[in-house]
């Protein structure tokens, strides 16, 4: 029966080098589950195995973990333990769980060292659910794959569709499918600029550790949202004008914001849509924060050459966003913003040759990727036009 035709193209490939025919016979004999128990007997193996083993076990139950960080979220038993560590009762009577459900909660998030056992049964954040306490960029994303997860739940069926169908994150991200991004009202981009807000600030703080912004005089910042990145910039650079593009209805909330950060008199918001509107001159430095991963490559290369264009000379355009095969990262690019904008109706994640190709077909001159602090949340370009 033949298989049903998939878009790609066949080409005549070479037979596989002896090394790969190697490793494919390894792979067959590894799937024995003869192999596997004498694997896990044999003392050069066994610590390999049982590795592997636990490994493929958290893939497995993956969806179980987030979950339990989901109930400690919701319950605010982070906040509640931020001042020390208290007893199951104290727990369960916050929480309003039974001694039965507090005890196997507490049991879940020891294990995944969200929380830590103390001395005379008490129970204290850890090392993991420490840092979750004060990041509202964090809990608002943990509540938010909510929708995620409803999206996820049949993903074969996502896959074979594609973006042919309506998911809890397309509607969540209201400009990915509207035909008039530039019509959306303050209502229906209020859900979606205040996570991106929430979620900015360290992604911001990755960026201006990188790349030193001090010899530039004016930032255009592209989809620059609620103006979070360009606050942060405008802190560290007190010479440095600020100018912000984004759709009419986020371009508003950023105006209020920046002046209530008290950089009103250094900023300018610009209402429009970058796909169809010229972008603001004066700027001799631009920012994408977390833009292209969610368009096209047609769009993201037409938004490239407007950037370009808008720039002078010797300009600078900045990339920040996560990166498909990001060395330490992969899973973040390859894995999860590969569903996550799949599941949105758009957009994909780039390794950072890709888009420094479309920035040469761009026009740029020349471009070179910057290592950050957490490349699990910051990948960084920077191009000269």
């Amino acid at each position: 029966m033949p298989l049903p035709a998939t878009g790609f193209v066949d080409h005549a490939l070479p037979p596989a080098p002896w090394w790969e025919r190697v490793r494919d016979r390894w792979n067959r004999l590894v799937a024995t589950d003869a192999f596997q128990r004498w694997s896990a007997r044999f003392p050069l193996t066994a610590p390999v195995t049982r590795y592997r083993s636990r490994k493929l076990f958290d893939v497995v139950s993956g969806f179980v973990y987030t979950q339990t960080l989901l109930a400690c979220v919701e319950l605010g038993l982070f906040e509640f333990l931020a001042e020390g560590a208290r007893t199951r009762a104290e727990i369960a009577q916050f929480t309003g769980l039974s001694p039965s459900s507090t005890e196997r909660l507490l049991n879940a998030a020891v294990s995944l060292r969200l929380l830590a056992n103390r001395r005379h049964g008490r129970v204290a954040l850890g090392p993991l659910g420490a840092p979750v306490v004060h990041n509202t960029g964090l809990l608002a994303l943990i509540r938010h794959h909510r929708l995620a997860y409803d999206d996820l739940a049949d993903p074969v069926s996502l896959l074979k569709q594609g973006s042919n169908f309506s998911t809890e994150l397309s509607r969540y991200w209201s400009y990915a499918d509207a035909p008039s991004p530039q019509a959306i009202s303050d209502t229906r981009v209020e859900a979606y600029s205040e996570i991106m807000a929430a979620t900015l600030p360290p992604v911001a703080h990755d960026v201006l550790d990188a790349y030193d912004l001090s010899r530039h005089e004016c930032l255009l910042d592209v989809g620059g949202g609620e103006g979070v990145f360009l606050s942060h910039a405008g802190e560290r650079h007190h010479h440095l004008q600020l100018q912000l593009f984004d759709l009419p209805a986020v371009a508003a909330r950023a105006r209020t914001r920046l002046a209530n950060a008290g950089f009103g008199d250094r900023s300018v918001c610009h209402g429009g849509n970058f796909h169809t509107d010229p972008l603001p001159t004066g700027a001799d430095v631009c920012s994408l924060v977390r833009v292209l991963l969610d368009h096209d490559d047609a769009s993201v290369m037409r938004l490239l050459q407007r950037v370009r264009a808008t720039l002078p000379r010797g300009g600078t355009l900045i990339i920040a966003e996560a990166l498909a095969g990001a060395r330490g990262a992969e899973t973040v690019g390859d894995a999860y913003f590969s569903f996550y904008l799949l599941a949105m109706g758009k957009g994909r994640a780039r390794r950072a040759s890709e888009l420094q190709l479309m920035l040469q077909q761009a026009g740029f001159r020349k471009s070179r990727e910057v290592r950050t602090r957490f490349p699990i949340q910051t990948g960084l370009i920077v191009a000269e036009a």
